[in-house]
């Protein structure tokens, strides 16, 4: 299996380097290989490799900076997909694809399932949708996977920030009044993994089949209450903070403004991936305590 993996140095794909690795020959780029945003370096490629499975893990991911950055953000979140899936297509290759739970308006009071209707409220969450409406529209084989507040050792994250803030404050307001699904990176890499490792052996999509799916680990939480972990597992794991976890405020969205709404509800029901697949989603504890152990004293 040849596998072209876009998007390396970001959180999924710097996990997918290692979780690719076992059932194909992975070719992993980044910036300095493909310009996503030149449409004619991502064909040339593409038709250069000649993969049978292309995995987007790029992505224009700065949610408040693409209220004022539309267009980039359209260009890397919408054309881009749409470009990957015409070369696809005429590949007869499989594209996977990584969406959002910002497609939400967070208005639901349970989980969010795939055929929940979409209203995204921010310019990246509607870059996102477009991006996989663009997909479908090719009418290739494709897999798209909506997934949620992503962390992990690589790159930038919610759990990166609060331990840097942790190591400075006294006192700390984080919001309590939106809940998600803290989602590993590694926990996307693999699943991923697992699920072409038995396409592979048997479960094919259709030619032009297009199938979505919810990622996301098991337990859902508030931005709250998940800073308050990352602060009492990293004191566990030996990290030097000066703030404690009992001084995480609980505060409301409207006491944090910010550029881009964000939905209030980012819940992901994941039963349709673990029915098909055989999967069971797991907690995203074990993952954070593992992260923050490898870290300390860094």
């Amino acid at each position: 299996m040849a596998i072209l993996l876009l998007g390396k140095d970001g959180q999924v794909g710097w996990q997918l380097q290692r979780a690719l690795a076992p059932i194909g020959q992975v070719l992993a780029c980044g910036r300095a290989e493909c310009d996503l945003g030149d449409p004619l370096a991502i064909r040339a490629l593409i038709r250069r490799v000649q993969p049978s499975v292309i995995v987007n893990a790029s992505a224009y991911t700065a949610v408040d900076k693409a209220e004022s950055e539309p267009e980039l953000a359209a260009r890397i979140n919408t054309d881009t997909p749409g470009i990957l899936a015409e070369e696809a297509k005429i590949l007869d290759a499989l594209l996977v694809h990584y969406s959002t739970d910002y497609v939400y308006d967070g208005k639901k009071d349970s989980p969010y399932v795939e055929t929940d209707a979409v209203a995204p409220q921010s310019v990246y969450g509607q870059s996102k949708l477009a991006g996989e409406a663009a997909i479908r529209a090719v009418g290739g084989k494709s897999l798209i996977f909506r997934t949620s507040w992503v962390f992990g050792e690589h790159g930038a994250n919610f759990v990166k920030t609060i331990l840097r803030l942790a190591g400075t404050k006294d006192d700390l307001g984080v919001v309590a009044d939106q809940f998600g699904n803290p989602t590993p990176a590694a926990l996307i890499a693999d699943v991923t993994a697992n699920v072409l490792a038995l396409l592979s052996c048997g479960q094919r999509l259709e030619k032009g089949e297009n199938r979505l799916y919810h990622l996301a680990s098991s337990r859902a939480v508030s931005w709250c209450d998940f800073a308050r972990s990352i602060v009492d597992l990293a004191a566990t794991a030996g990290h030097e903070l000066r703030l404690q976890s009992g001084a995480i405020r609980a505060i409301t969205t409207a006491e944090y403004p910010t550029p881009a709404r964000r939905p209030g509800n980012s819940r992901l029901d994941c039963r349709q991936l673990e029915a098909d697949f055989g999967l069971q989603m797991p907690d995203w504890q074990p993952y954070l305590e593992r992260m923050l152990v490898s870290s300390a004293g860094k």
